[in-house]
């Protein structure tokens, strides 16, 4: 298990006495005399990557900001955890979390959050996930706008058919098109099912390949290179986005260009990404954390938050290695942005 116990990363502000007067008064005002108290945040990963990286880094800042808001102490430096995609690395962490009696708990990605609510069924111990692609379809949310029980978040669903479009926008006579994804991952059904129906109703065939594992990924590459793939579709999926780093060159040398579910995956070497931008869907997972531990939001009724998915990255480098124009995807999408090939985002 790895647990981050760097230097404890918490907001400590002190805010004057003064503020205790009357009227319309600021944030610390309105939390209703919750100044100067600590919660304890468990913060959970599914795995490191990219993405899921850059949420963290976004949810421990705009905590930090929310405590001088609210002049509070998020606690959340000595609970924060990576599972590394191990489910039972996962349910230990559930386990410590519960025994440290934390405030809430947020879970990154839906395997994580899965682990995170079947742990806090009986205790009920708040749990604000991030990055759920499909909440309802899940089981995690009753609804989007009434989540129920003990539990609510932010979601990156992604607009499948959106990412389509630009696929046969670039290549219009595409013949197969092949789809890279693990079967592990709850998030990646729904998107999958309905890029198998797009391309039936176009008459283009589909070539499935799965992994769980990266080794069983890039076989998987490999097969859909054999297979004569002409394009490649992943959605949001974790475990291929561990891999993108180990088997972007192979799409690359096959002139397969590959789209994805997340800006990451172009970050990583992938043709393109599309969804949301996660620096901001972090930002509005620690708001709802802010929300439910200082002014007392109920979870159950909280709206899970969904961003705005219109943004297309496409790494540049690679674009030119395949030889693709990819000004055609102007006007397409709600913003078109360049990038080149690195391991992480920088922060």
């Amino acid at each position: 298990m790895k647990k981050r116990g760097l230097a404890t990363l918490i907001t400590s502000v002190m805010i004057a006495a003064a503020v205790c007067g009357c009227g319309g008064g600021d944030g610390a005002e309105n939390a209703g005399g919750a100044s100067g108290k600590t919660y304890k945040v468990g913060i959970v990963q599914f795995v490191d990557d990219a993405s899921l990286n850059q949420i963290e880094a976004a949810i421990e800042k705009e905590l930090d900001a929310k405590g001088v808001e609210y002049g509070v102490t998020f606690d959340y430096g000595d609970y924060t955890y990576n599972g590394q995609a191990d489910s039972t690395v996962l349910n230990q962490i559930a386990a410590e979390l519960v025994a440290s009696e934390v405030d809430v708990i947020v879970p990154i990605a839906t395997p994580a959050a899965m682990i995170m609510q079947n742990a806090t069924e009986e205790n009920k111990i708040p749990v604000v996930f991030s990055a759920v692609s499909d909440p309802v379809g899940s089981g995690l949310a009753a609804s989007m706008d009434a989540p129920g029980s003990n539990i609510t978040g932010t979601s990156d669903a992604l607009n499948t058919e959106a990412v389509m479009d630009l696929i046969f926008a670039a290549n219009p006579d595409i013949k197969t098109l092949g789809l890279l994804y693990s079967k592990s991952e709850d998030a990646s059904k729904l998107p999958v099912e309905t890029a198998k129906a797009y391309c039936e109703e176009r008459g283009v065939e589909v070539v499935e390949k799965t992994g769980t594992t990266n080794d069983e990924v890039s076989l998987a590459a490999d097969a859909l290179v054999a297979a004569g793939a002409e394009a490649v579709f992943t959605p949001t999926d974790n475990t291929i986005m561990t891999a993108e780093l180990a088997i972007y060159e192979k799409f690359i040398d096959a002139g397969i260009p590959h789209y994805c579910g997340a800006d990451s995956f172009a970050l990583n070497g992938a043709f393109l990404g599309y969804g949301v931008n996660y620096s901001d869907l972090g930002t509005a997972t620690a708001d709802i954390v802010a929300d439910i531990l200082v002014n007392g939001a109920d979870p159950a009724k909280t709206p899970v938050v969904t961003l705005d998915n219109g943004i297309a990255t496409v790494n540049t480098e690679t674009a030119q290695a395949l030889g693709i124009d990819y000004s055609v995807f102007s006007g397409m999408c709600e913003e078109l942005k360049e990038i080149t090939t690195a391991k992480e985002f920088e922060q």
